[in-house]
């Protein structure tokens, strides 16, 4: 059985997900550094000024010691420095939509949030899925987002960053999996009665796999147009997996504007 070390943030299966990962471990060990030593001191003042203890200095007339003062303040200072520094590389190093260093080219992927399911495009390929999401490693994986519904969030915790799916816009995600795999993706944003229903598994697999699926898909058949795009739309819950092996051109961007009709 896998343990909680070995699933979500905690265990990265991209370059994404381990460096938000060194940010949380980072933070910690900073935020540690405090707590530990506060803890330790309070408990050994509590000890020495008990009851019992004659050697324990009283001094009710203390009001005010220099380095004392520079000791309380300077570490706090320091805390709030390091942890700004880690927050303000972070933010910039992780914005969602900074492409990733790769000789490899990216790989498109549009998304649908629906009621309560996720519809992938891939536009390159003229193909589409629903509640599946194959992909080959080592690839970046450009995401274009939106929601034909209510507001929603998209996240792969493996993979990285979460990021919101509204209706009427598009907002972007760069991932990639450096490891074949089947994590799960979710909606971390509550959205109705399908809500904890609304999963997605992202199988990782070796390029040459990957293009195997893309020409099975095709050959299986089905079209996503408008009238099977309305079908999906409507509300449902628990969908199980299924491909399309032709998708209507510029169906993402159909969705995108009947939304805000």
């Amino acid at each position: 059985m896998q343990s909680i070390w070995q699933s979500g943030v905690l265990d990265p299966q991209g370059p994404i997900g381990a460096a938000e990962r060194l940010i949380l471990i980072n933070a910690t060990v900073v935020m540690l550094a405090v707590i530990v030593p506060v803890i330790v001191l309070t408990l050994g003042f509590a000890w020495w000024f008990r009851a019992g203890n004659t050697k324990a200095r009283y001094l009710p007339d203390w009001e005010y010691s220099g380095p004392i003062e520079l000791v309380v303040w300077s570490i706090p200072a320091l805390v709030v420095t390091f942890l700004a520094g880690i927050a303000w590389i972070g933010t910039h190093d992780l914005d969602p939509p900074k492409p990733l260093a790769s000789q490899v080219p990216p790989l498109e992927i549009q998304v649908v949030s629906l009621d309560w399911k996720w519809l992938f495009i891939y536009p390159e390929q003229g193909i589409a899925s629903v509640n599946r999401l194959p992909v080959p490693v080592g690839t970046p994986l450009h995401f274009s987002i939106t929601s034909a519904s209510v507001m929603n969030s998209f996240f792969v915790p493996q993979l990285g960053s979460q990021i919101y799916a509204m209706g009427g816009m598009t907002t972007r995600l760069v991932l990639q999996a450096d490891n074949p795999g089947t994590y799960t993706g979710r909606s971390v944003q509550f959205s109705g009665a399908g809500f904890s229903d609304m999963r997605f598994d992202v199988v990782a697999l070796p390029p040459a796999a990957f293009e195997d699926w893309v020409r099975q898909t095709r050959s299986a058949g089905g079209t996503l147009d408008a009238a099977t795009y309305a079908g999906l739309v409507k509300p449902s819950i628990a969908v199980p997996p299924a491909t399309f092996g032709a998708v209507m051109p510029k169906l993402f961007e159909a969705a995108i504007h009947n939304t805000v009709r």
